[in-house]
């Protein structure tokens, strides 16, 4: 039964007809999907109706009928252009959009990537442009970037549009799971904007019954989940049971009954990868279909021959790109710290087999000569001046395109880790193998998400994200890696 001394207690539920009146319906609480979806078509709005309000200045390219197409193609154009810029900038990372001083510097980004694309490219989506067009558009466009983001932060993100969430299991999983979520409104939890709010859980354990997790409370057992979803107008149902067939049978006809009748139900490991993009190894238990991927799609095949073509097409560029770097920072440690040119290590790659990459050398001489194999630091001083403007601009890994031509390496996948550093890792954080199932890369989702690790910690969170990569490879994917690896070598945010 529904302990109603606790649900008194917990002040989230209050009487059906205050909830009618003041809580917007379960269509208007906006889900993840939503939220991002909502961002990218208002922010195209603003680019494209400063467009149109810039170009209706000029009367040669005032709106009629035959410059239909053309209008179709600038759009389209520009459209494109700042999709690009917000995904090299991050711009539609939820904690990012509720943050106001973070999405008022990723918007000031774009906005000046766009604008540098149309004077370098001689702004041909403008035909005809002239300074004061360009300046218009500009200024049009910014104001109303800056002012539609002010909106979105002030008002949608207010507990009316959050989707009111009930969780099964009060132990260790939904207890970090609350945790992460009542953390949300502050700056360093990546649940930040996600839109969610913990209005308590049910657990079968008699012990927690009464009791308040992390501030929520435990409303009973799942025999009252159907009758629970209805009282406290939940939309959104999570399961933080890390072992699935420790699901009781009782429980799982719950879940049923409420996804029969609309209610979302999904799970922990879904909803973290939803919104953080990354697998919680620790939370997922012995559900193989968390870890691995088990859709069988048609152009799986195609994706991956197509992925070598290009890995050996943007390597040879590479190679050309190489020796012209090769002289500069060869000149440079001479002067400064002077040793051999090139760093060799093995490394473990596909399939757990070893091989040698190539690095810039960004480190003294011997500079593990008396400790052995060990993690960089911050401010290492081991690292030299000319090489930490190559790990900055991370340089310093550009000659492993010998190792992607070679085909021990891709230009994009999880970073390759030392032998010494695997067995160690290998020991201490579940699946952690499962990244060897596809090529190392000179770039991956973990570099661009989280930057370098120097902890069994860090190494446990990179391969949360490694192991959503060889969940969702795809194209769009790895294209965002790329625009995203570029803007950190561009502004040197690198390691």
């Amino acid at each position: 039964m529904i302990d109603r001394s606790v649900i008194g207690k917990s002040m989230v539920v209050v009487p059906s007809f205050i909830r009618q009146r003041f809580t917007l319906p379960p269509a208007l609480r906006l889900r993840i999907s939503e939220r991002r979806m909502l961002l990218i078509l208002v922010d195209l709005f603003c680019i494209l109706n400063a467009l149109w309000i810039a170009m209706d200045t000029v009367d040669s390219l005032k709106w009629r009928p035959e410059l239909a197409l053309s209008y179709l193609g600038w759009f389209a154009v520009a459209a494109s252009i700042w999709l690009v810029g917000a995904n090299i900038f991050d711009l539609y990372d939820l904690a990012r959009a509720s943050n106001l001083p973070q999405t008022m510097r990723s918007i000031v980004g774009v906005w000046l990537f766009v604008l540098t694309i149309c004077v370098v490219a001689s702004l041909p989506i403008l035909p005809a442009l002239s300074r004061s067009l360009l300046f218009i558009f500009a200024t049009i466009a910014l104001l109303e970037l800056v002012s539609w983001r002010l909106i979105y932060i002030r008002l949608f993100m207010q507990p009316w549009f959050r989707q009111r969430a009930l969780i099964v299991g009060a132990s260790r999983s939904g207890r970090d799971l609350a945790v992460a979520l009542h953390q949300a409104g502050g700056a360093p939890s990546p649940y930040r904007g996600s839109g969610y709010e913990i209005v308590g859980f049910v657990d079968d354990d008699p012990v927690l019954h009464r009791a308040f997790v992390e501030g929520a409370p435990v409303f009973g057992n799942s025999a009252d989940l159907f009758a629970l979803i209805k009282r406290l107008d939940v939309d959104e149902v999570i399961v933080a049971i890390t072992n699935r067939h420790a699901i009781h049978p009782g429980t799982m006809e719950s879940l049923v009954a409420c996804a029969e009748h609309g209610c979302k139900v999904t799970t922990m490991s879904a909803l973290s990868e939803r919104v953080l993009g990354r697998v919680p190894v620790f939370h997922i238990g012995h559900n193989l279909e968390g870890i691995f991927s088990t859709q069988e799609t048609a152009g799986s095949r195609l994706f991956n021959v197509a992925k070598r073509m290009i890995d050996i097409g943007v390597a040879s560029v590479g190679l050309l790109a190489l020796a012209p770097i090769l002289l500069l920072v060869l000149v440079a440690n001479r002067l400064v710290s002077p040793g051999p040119l090139f760093y060799r290590q093995v490394r473990v790659g596909r399939g757990g087999k070893s091989f040698t990459i190539y690095k810039l050398r960004s480190m003294t001489p011997d500079a593990e000569a008396g400790t052995g194999a060990v993690w960089a630091a911050v401010g290492d001083s081991r690292i030299t001046p000319v090489g930490r403007w190559l790990g900055r601009t991370r340089l310093d890994e550009l000659p492993q395109v010998i190792n992607v031509l070679r085909g021990e390496m891709s230009i994009v996948g999880p970073r390759p880790e030392r032998p010494e550093f695997v067995e160690q890792l290998a020991g201490k954080i579940p699946f952690y193998r499962a990244r060897h199932g596809v090529r190392p890369g000179l770039t991956g989702w973990a570099q661009v998400q989280y930057g370098y690790g120097r902890s069994v910690d860090d190494a446990r969170i990179k391969l949360e994200y490694d192991l959503y990569y060889v969940r969702h490879a795809a194209p769009l994917l790895d294209l965002q890696i790329l625009f995203r690896t570029l803007a950190i070598a561009l502004q040197m945010k690198g390691s």
